[in-house]
């Protein structure tokens, strides 16, 4: 549902702000389990650069790679 789509991104994109490795892994992780798109995860990486500059880019292609690797298995 929105609501928790919402809570989800809100999740990720504090990971990517906050550059933590081990959040990214897990909410992505949860993401996937409940269903969340690359696409849905793309427009969440692109607002959390908007918000968070440079190193918010980098973590951002990271989460990325993430969705890609948790995706895969």
């Amino acid at each position: 549902d929105e609501k928790t789509k919402e809570l989800l991104a809100i999740a990720i994109a504090i990971a990517i702000a906050a550059r933590c490795d081990g959040c990214i892994a897990f909410h992505v992780k949860a993401g996937i389990k409940y269903g969340m798109s690359r696409d849905e995860l793309c427009e969440t990486i692109a607002m959390a650069v908007y918000m968070g500059g440079g190193p918010s880019m980098i973590y951002g292609a990271q989460t990325l790679e993430a969705f890609d690797q948790f995706s895969a298995t």
